[in-house]
């Protein structure tokens, strides 16, 4: 499951900009088999006296923290691609708009999650794909 954290500054994204950055973001994830309900994006507005950086108020910056539970990547130059398509992805919504743009990711350990109180389907596997084709958790 992706989890995406959106902090951005008051009035920065439009409605319809969130619904098409959220779709972008789902779209990456669908594209390598995963079910859409396991992508979440969470848009944060922050009031510019509540956004600092470097203890300055900040209103041209967006901080973005991506959570991944159903993949993982050991490998270091597969770590590095997935951050630069990240990157991709938020770049029409941040960089390509004049705004300063960071990001990270965190990775958590499979069996630390659950999704209705079912722990996920090992990838690739036909239960995974029915969580697909069913677009919800389904007992396997």
């Amino acid at each position: 499951m992706p989890l995406w954290h959106i902090y951005h500054p008051a009035n920065t994204y439009s409605d319809k900009d969130k619904q098409d950055f959220a779709q972008d973001i789902t779209d990456l994830y669908t594209k390598f088999g995963l079910p859409e309900f396991y992508v979440v994006v969470l848009f944060k507005e922050i009031e510019e006296s509540s956004y600092f950086v470097g203890g300055k108020p900040a209103n041209d910056t967006v901080r973005i923290v991506v959570e991944h539970l159903a993949r993982h990547l050991d490998d270091p130059d597969l770590r590095k691609r997935s951050t630069e398509k990240l990157n991709s992805i938020m770049a029409p919504y941040t960089g390509d708009r004049g705004l300063h743009w960071e990001f990270h990711t965190y990775e958590s350990p499979r069996d630390l999650w659950m999704i209705a109180g079912l722990f996920p389907p090992g990838p690739g596997t036909e239960a995974e794909q029915a969580w697909v084709r069913e677009n919800k958790p389904v007992p396997y």
